[in-house]
């Protein structure tokens, strides 16, 4: 299911934390800066879609937070920390001093998890009883060191998915996650690219199975509720 001789990364790729807003609120932002723009996949409010980006932030914001427009705001933060160049900018309300990581034989995953918000992601409209206002995110970031088709990158989004749902249901949160969570998986843009990103293919397995531990250990952690 793979092809050979694939171009791979080196050592693992670490965020770093920044802090950021008035010096009261005690905001936290996690950078991730890459040795050459990766190839990424993105559910986030900037940078989302599939194309090369340089940077990825994950930025804590609020719970009163009420901005119409994240792009720009994450747009703003981008700029404050000296990010340049296109790059995904997700937002939670959980403090991200707290994030989970796991590796799994080379992939890597860092899950920020809140789930004050649960929800089914099949559940029906109810206008008498709407959405409530709060935290309740879970953003993942996957990095994988070898590259995957443009194909195999949307099944590992699809895996990574599954992996946080099964997660939750094992820690007993009744939910396939939240109404805002985002997703961001980063590989490389050259060398011989692995076609299948699925819960069976060797890098799908690797991430969903970090996912997973990662999820379940935030969510038994407290998880931001």
């Amino acid at each position: 299911m793979t092809d050979s001789a694939p171009h791979r990364w080196g050592p693992p790729i670490h965020p770093e934390c920044f802090e950021h807003g008035a010096v009261d609120e005690q905001l936290t932002m996690l950078v991730w800066r890459f040795p050459e723009p990766p190839l990424v996949i993105s559910s986030a409010p900037l940078g989302g879609g599939i194309g090369l980006r340089h940077w990825v932030i994950n930025a804590q914001v609020p719970t009163s937070y009420s901005r119409r427009d994240p792009e720009t705001h994450l747009a703003e933060l981008a700029f404050e920390h000296g990010l340049t160049g296109p790059g995904v900018g997700m937002l939670t309300a959980v403090d991200l001093r707290t994030v989970w990581r796991d590796e799994d034989d080379g992939a890597q995953v860092d899950v920020s998890v809140g789930i004050t918000r649960p929800t089914w992601a099949a559940a029906p409209d109810d206008p008498l009883d709407p959405p409530a206002p709060g935290p309740g995110t879970i953003n993942i970031v996957g990095i994988v060191p070898e590259r995957l088709s443009r194909a195999a990158m949307v099944n590992a989004v699809m895996t990574v998915t599954e992996a946080k749902a099964q997660a939750l249901w094992d820690a007993g949160v009744p939910a396939t996650g939240t109404a805002s969570d985002a997703v961001c998986i980063a590989c490389p843009d050259e060398g011989i690219a692995h076609s299948f990103g699925g819960p069976r293919s060797p890098w799908g397995a690797r991430l969903a199975r970090a996912v997973y531990r990662a999820v379940v250990a935030g969510c038994r952690d407290g998880g931001a509720r």
